[in-house]
């Protein structure tokens, strides 16, 4: 018997952004393609059936119009729209698509947000009491707008309420968050699959952040800064003190202390705990090694170590870290 097909609604109107459309409705297909079967079936629906123009100027068609779509939606999935003002972004509130989440929610088996669309199921009382993720140039005004909401800016994704909530981070991110929508329906192995034919990680080498710690700092004007930060993220359990990397450079360590937190505006010492964090974080989210086999091959020793060091800059522990964040349970 053909497995049921997952039926996927994904909300466009004026001005969406096309990559949140298109990227999950590519996934999609993709898992459709390797998995040889219709496993989803997708839709858009819009205030009216037919042409929606999205910011990009590129019209999409909406295959049915929001009082036609009706229950029996497995996967409710709300992309975002910008206004842009003078000092940036902000999310716009559409009355209508909020009105329409808000009635159509409780028919889904669960709902998902694409950047700036957590704003939508924000204002439709999806998010009170849960944490969510937004693009972060929108984080503080989701957070100034819904109170209720607890806004964490870093993650790629956030899955919440046993994984009937999901948001997910900003633009590009929404094909991590539908490669993980499809490993929790289908298995890993197809997200891997579709993952390849992306040509994409699965978990992308910045784990679940936004930005990687090399991609967080600024460039450096010195080019040996630069590529001495990359050295460090391939040797992580090197021995990198402040010394062996000064040497390493053919500087003092005094002189090599100032010249990086010159250029990079973070000390050589907390540089590299926050690459081996997230060295440890793209392990707890990947794998079921123990936390003592994650603590050595991410360079910070032992568990001990990893505890203070996650204590220090997540303010959680690496156990409740992985439970948040594997897609599949370890």
């Amino acid at each position: 018997m053909p497995t049921p097909a997952h039926r996927v609604v994904i909300a466009v109107f004026p001005d969406v952004d096309l990559l949140d459309v298109t990227g999950p409705a590519e996934v999609f297909a993709l898992a459709n393609r390797v998995t040889a079967g219709e496993r989803y079936d997708v839709r858009l629906a819009g205030p009216a059936a037919g042409p929606v123009r999205t910011f990009a100027g590129v019209r999409l068609y909406a295959d049915v119009a929001f009082e036609d779509v009706g229950e029996g939606v497995d996967t409710l999935l709300v992309p975002g729209a910008v206004d842009v003002v003078d000092d940036g972004v902000v999310a716009r509130i559409d009355g209508t698509v909020v009105e329409w989440v808000r009635a159509t929610a409780p028919h889904a088996r669960r709902v998902a947000s694409v950047c700036v669309g957590a704003h939508v199921l924000a204002a439709a009382g999806l998010l009170d009491g849960k944490t969510a993720t937004t693009h972060w140039s929108t984080a503080a005004q989701l957070t100034a707008d819904h109170p209720n909401v607890t806004v964490d800016p870093d993650p790629i994704f956030v899955r919440a309420d046993r994984g009937r909530i999901w948001t997910g981070a900003g633009i590009s991110a929404c094909l991590d968050l539908a490669l993980a929508l499809v490993a929790e329906d289908l298995g890993e192995e197809t997200a891997l699959s579709v993952a390849r034919q992306l040509v994409m990680y699965l978990k992308r080498q910045g784990g679940q952040s936004q930005f990687s710690v090399p991609l967080s700092r600024p460039a450096a004007g010195r080019r040996d800064i630069d590529a001495l930060r990359l050295w460090i993220a391939d040797h992580l359990d090197d021995d990198l003190s402040a010394a062996a990397l000064a040497s390493r450079m053919c500087l003092s360590e005094r002189h090599f202390a100032r010249v990086f937190t010159q250029e990079t505006g973070i000390s050589p010492a907390a540089y590299v705990e926050a690459a081996r964090v997230e060295a440890a974080r793209r392990l707890l989210e990947t794998t079921d090694l123990p936390l003592d086999q994650v603590a050595a091959t991410s360079g910070l020793g032992s568990a001990e170590t990893l505890h203070r060091a996650f204590r220090r800059r997540l303010a959680t522990t690496p156990a409740a870290y992985r439970r948040r964040f594997r897609t599949q349970p370890a």
